[in-house]
């Protein structure tokens, strides 16, 4: 896509712009932020990278090379994204070392069609544990006329001998409208447990797969976050809930500060459990159940 259709990210298109018309296109990049924001980024970029009139502005949008990046069927643009394992494809999807060398070897290929190869590994934060060494290789040593994206939600989602190694380009939060439902909807169920109980709980989360635990228990996480912000005096600008102002200020009287750090931490251990082969349900039935009571 060209630049003009990637909003609300000022300053990673000039980033890549200069890039582009400097003749000084780095072999990686780390792209921080929200999964959508990253994406539109990293696919914008890539186009721009493989277009045959590429500009300042990004991609034309019409040559062959565009059409393709578009399709996703460009020879020389690979995506990578987690995946669950071979035998089991209901575990825990990761990126892992067998998908790290399957693009080490397509990166010591020539160019099969534009001037360099793309790879757009997504969710990198999700690598297995020690997938991030043997991606070291790689970015050490990068082949010839090839770009790395990596999308990451913070900064210290990878260890730093990977991160140094990428230019980071920090990109500014999209509104999904999807992410913003269900923030809300995780909310809201905070509200019903406390009023009608645990057997509240049980009725709503009897069916919930992995990926629907990962978007409640972010979603828990940046309420805790939200009533840090409240509580610090912080401007309601840094808010990942800005539209609930009010209801956070009274939510975050019923917290100490201490408790809410806690609870961010009993979030981060959420996440990582949902990593293993820990049931999706039993994680978010105890975050959930601990978040209604505790500050009830």
């Amino acid at each position: 896509m060209p630049y003009s259709m990637v909003e609300g990210q000022p300053r990673a298109i000039a980033l890549f712009g200069r890039a582009l018309t400097g003749g000084r296109v780095a072999h990686a990049y780390a792209l921080v932020g929200s999964p959508e924001s990253g994406r539109r980024a990293a696919a914008a970029f890539a186009e721009a990278l493989l277009c045959e009139r590429a500009s300042s502005a990004g991609g034309c949008g019409h040559c062959r090379a565009c059409t393709l990046v578009a399709k996703r069927q460009h020879p020389d643009l690979h995506l990578i994204v987690p995946t669950p394992p071979e035998r089991n494809p209901r575990g825990p999807k990761a990126i892992r070392i067998d998908d790290i060398r399957e693009l080490e070897r397509r990166a010591a290929l020539r160019p099969a069609m534009g001037p360099r190869k793309v790879f757009i590994v997504e969710e990198a934060d999700r690598m297995t544990a020690d997938t991030p060494q043997a991606f070291l290789k790689t970015l050490e040593e990068p082949p010839d006329r090839t770009v790395l994206i990596l999308g990451l939600p913070t900064v210290r989602s990878l260890p730093a001998t990977v991160l140094s190694r990428c230019q980071i380009v920090r990109c500014a939060p999209h509104p999904d409208p999807a992410v913003v439902e269900a923030r809300a909807g995780a909310l809201t169920l905070v509200t019903e447990v406390r009023a009608k109980g645990v057997d509240a709980l049980m009725r709503r989360l009897q069916t919930i797969d992995r990926d629907k635990a990962v978007v409640l228990i972010d979603a828990y996480w940046l309420w805790c976050r939200d009533l840090l912000v409240i509580q610090s005096g912080a401007p309601a600008t840094l808010l990942a809930h800005a539209t609930t102002t009010a209801d956070l200020a009274r939510e975050a009287e019923r917290w100490t500060m201490r408790d809410l750090l806690e609870e961010v931490g009993n979030c981060r251990a959420a996440r990582a459990a949902l990593e293993t082969n820990v049931s999706p349900r039993l994680t978010v039935e105890v975050l959930l159940s601990r978040l209604a009571t505790r500050a009830a």
